[in-house]
């Protein structure tokens, strides 16, 4: 969706580079997650193209694009098919 390379490291984990570098992993948590969390934002172009990307893919949008308060950009969120949340932000 990105544009990140994954490598699977397990079932449950895999690396991904960004740009040829490693950029993180992702892994699959079981369960409910204690409170606090991470709340995990990606820097995207264009919010509204990203979320129908990933309606495409199967995600299901929890926040259309809104403006964030103190002129800092603009967020959204949505669920991707596993059900983890994940937030996009844009400067427009």
């Amino acid at each position: 969706m990105f544009g990140w390379e994954f490598q699977q490291r397990s079932p449950e984990y895999a690396w991904f580079k960004v740009e040829g570098d490693f950029g993180g992993g992702i892994g699959r948590v079981d369960g409910e997650m204690p409170e606090p969390c991470i709340a995990v934002y990606i820097g995207v172009d264009d919010i509204p193209a990203t979320l129908k990307k990933a309606e495409l893919l199967g995600a299901k949008v929890e926040r259309p694009k809104k403006e964030i308060d103190g002129n800092l950009g603009f967020e959204a969120r949505l669920r991707d098919p596993c059900g983890c949340r994940i937030g996009l932000w844009s400067k427009t």
